[in-house]
Parts: C-alpha cells; sequence; structure tokens
C-alpha cells in the first residue's frame, strides 16, 4: 500500500505526462486492468484524460482491498471473457455504460477484439479506438487485419522492456517461493521455458542465475537460435524440451500446454505460467482425466494411474501471488497508456495498428526520471 506521499509523487506524474499531451474533448472510457494495491493512481491518471465509465478488473489479479477503494467512487463491473467474444453482448454492455459518447476502450489481453468492428458500425456514440497493454492482446488485435480503429499497442514498447524483465525475476521468485512451500527446491530440477520473447528471456535468465540448467524451447526459429547464443539449450519439439523438465514456466500467452502435451510433463514436475490460464495452459480439457488435490498454498497436484505433476497458482500468473510488483517501472507503461488513451480522445489518429510517438516516450521516460529519480 502506497503512503500518502508516495502517492502524491505518483499523482504528479502522470498529471505531468498528461498535462503535456494535446488535449481533445473528454471521452468516456471502459478499463480493463489488474485490481492490485496502487492500481488507483493509474486509474486517477486515467481520469485525467477521460471519464471513466466503468473499471472491469482481471478476475484473477484483484487485491479485495483495492476493489473495495475504487467501487467506493467508480463503477466495478464484471470482466467476461466469453461475453465480450459476443459482438451484440459487448455491444449490449457498451451501450449501458456510454450510450451515444465518444468512447476509448482501455484493453489487457485483446478482450475487445472478437467484437471490435461490430462495435465500430454499430455503437450509438462514437469509437475513438483502443489502448491495448499485452502482447497477447497485440497479437489478438493484430490477428484482426487491418482495423476500423485505431489501436495503440504499448505492448512491444522500450518503455515496456524494463517491466517485461523485472516480471520475469518475480515469476521466479514466486515459482521458488511456491516450490519451497513443499520443503522443496528448484536446483536439481531442470527447467523447461516454453515462449523466449521479453519476459521469457528473464525468466530463463533468472533461472540460470540460481544455477538451474534451462531447455528452451519457442516455435520462432530466430528466438531459438538467440537462445542458443546466449548459451541455454534449445530443443526442436515440446516433447523434446519437456523430457527431462522438472519445473516448466509457460510464456508464450497463446496456450502453451495444450490437452496432449500434459501427458509428456515428467512426473512430479512443476508448472508454472508468467499470465492467465485461460491464455496459457488448457487445463479444463483435463477434467475427468486427472484427479486435482491440493497440495499446499496453491499448488495443486493432477494425477491419474502412472503420472502426476504440480500446478502452481490454478495455472494463473504466479507473480501475481505476490503482488507482482516491479516497483515504480511499471509507471512508464501506465503513463504510455495514458499517452495513447489521450491521443485517441483528440480523434485524429487514422484506423490500424498504432504506436505512441517515440518523441512522447521520450518526453515520459525524461519525466520519470525527474520525479523518481531527480533527473533533470
Amino acid at each position: 500500500m502506497l503512503e500518502n506521499f508516495e502517492r502524491g509523487r505518483v499523482n504528479a506524474f502522470f498529471r505531468r505526462v498528461a498535462d503535456a499531451m494535446p488535449r481533445g474533448d473528454r471521452p468516456a472510457a471502459l478499463v480493463i486492468t489488474h485490481l492490485l494495491a496502487g492500481r488507483g493512481t493509474f486509474l486517477d491518471g486515467v481520469a485525467r484524460v477521460c471519464d471513466v465509465a466503468a473499471v472491469l478488473p482481471k478476475p484473477r489479479s484483484i487485491n479485495d482491498d483495492c476493489r473495495r477503494e475504487i467501487g467506493a467512487a467508480l463503477q466495478v463491473d464484471e470482466l467476461d471473457r466469453a461475453a465480450f467474444a459476443d459482438p451484440e453482448r459487448a455491444l449490449a454492455y457498451m451501450e449501458s455504460r456510454a450510450a451515444g459518447r465518444d468512447l476509448v476502450l482501455c484493453d489487457v489481453g485483446g478482450y475487445f477484439a472478437p467484437a471490435l468492428e461490430h462495435l465500430h458500425t454499430h455503437f450509438s456514440g462514437r469509437l475513438l479506438g483502443v489502448v491495448e497493454d499485452t502482447e497477447n492482446g497485440h497479437q489478438r488485435y493484430a490477428g484482426l487485419g487491418k482495423t476500423s480503429v485505431p489501436v495503440f499497442s504499448v505492448a512491444r514498447s522500450p518503455l515496456k522492456d524494463p517491466e517485461d524483465y523485472l516480471v520475469g525475476q518475480s515469476v521466479v521468485f514466486s515459482t521458488e517461493a511456491l516450490v519451497r512451500s513443499r520443503d522443496d527446491i528448484l536446483y536439481g530440477r531442470p527447467a523447461c521455458v516454453i515462449g523466449y520473447g521479453k519476459i521469457g528471456r528473464s525468466v530463463a535468465a533468472m533461472l540460470h542465475a540460481r544455477h538451474v540448467a534451462v531447455t528452451v524451447y519457442d516455435v520462432d526459429h530466430v528466438r531459438r537460435v538467440q537462445a542458443l547464443s546466449q548459451g541455454y539449450r534449445t530443443a526442436a519439439s515440446l516433447a523434446e524440451a519437456l523430457a527431462d523438465a522438472g519445473v516448466v514456466v509457460c510464456a508464450t500467452g497463446n496456450l502453451a500446454l495444450k490437452e496432449d502435451d500434459f501427458a509428456r510433463i515428467p512426473n512430479g514436475a512443476y508448472i508454472a505460467s508468467v499470465t492467465s490460464s485461460d491464455d496459457e495452459l488448457e487445463l479444463a480439457s483435463l477434467v475427468g482425466l486427472y484427479a486435482r488435490t491440493p497440495v499446499g498454498p496453491h499448488v495443486t497436484r493432477y494425477s491419474r494411474t502412472g503420472h502426476y505433476f504440480y500446478v502452481c497458482a490454478d495455472g494463473n500468473a504466479v507473480n501475481f501471488l505476490h503482488g507482482a510488483s516491479v516497483g515504480s517501472f511499471i509507471l512508464l507503461v501506465q503513463a504510455e497508456i495514458i499517452a495513447g488513451l489521450a491521443l485517441l480522445a483528440c480523434g485524429e489518429q487514422d484506423p490500424g495498428m498504432r504506436e505512441v510517438p517515440a518523441e512522447v516516450r521520450q518526453s515520459i521516460a525524461a519525466t520519470w526520471l525527474n520525479v523518481f529519480h531527480g533527473v533533470s
């Protein structure tokens, strides 16, 4: 929980970022977010450029105290991916919160992507565009082809690199904490890292720093080459990568493990994810095939005759169990999201996938350095 002076400094940072952006009319905003401790300051920052019509917390990253705090000031609704994938249900929800208004969407994971074209065509107001935070969501919007509204993605922004690196560190910290909660350790357990993007690279590096042998698997041949150049063993297939693994960290955002893959998990291995189970693990397919038994805090054993493995945090982002904190570096990404919303509010952006201009990122970084590190 932020102390008052810390909250004041964060608010001052977001104020300076918002004040540096061009001003348009204030649109309504639907904001999907992780509702973790301290997230109220981000929503205050969003409110500097938009009217927050509703907050939609990611279901498995909700801090109860934060939920109560935000709920006292703003409309907080349930986030349901299936509902938003249905164009008519998504449209009905938008109409219930912002009928007839200019509207921007703040997304984390591509929730609005399946219905985007329908929303743009049929919404009674004007859909100005989307700001997307994650690589998984970036891929979902990019997969639509040329979108009819602008979609600002911060997923591949250089300002997100520090967050991605530190998320990887926190994932390993939390995975090790859960393994140790069962009086076990990582050492002596070969690790398999599935996905060698920015977070996967950080996970691999942190495991290596703990003297854990790491095998990397990625469907992208170039990334496997990169992993080899950085000293990791790589595998030509997922089955090969899993063969001797004692811990499996899934970092693809795109179903790293599907139903048939679980049969290849070695007995006694731990599985951890960097994102939600819906995006990373096809655990629902195991219902009726494996018995589920809680064996420790946030550790579940999946077992059937002759085969068992452990799933951490029900397959959700394991680092959220310990706050998922990456310090003030997260504010860089949040500030870029606010900048993207401000640009959309001006209503002058061309349709399609877009990035916040480099000069805006430079300004955000300079402001962050000044506010949090006294660098002018």
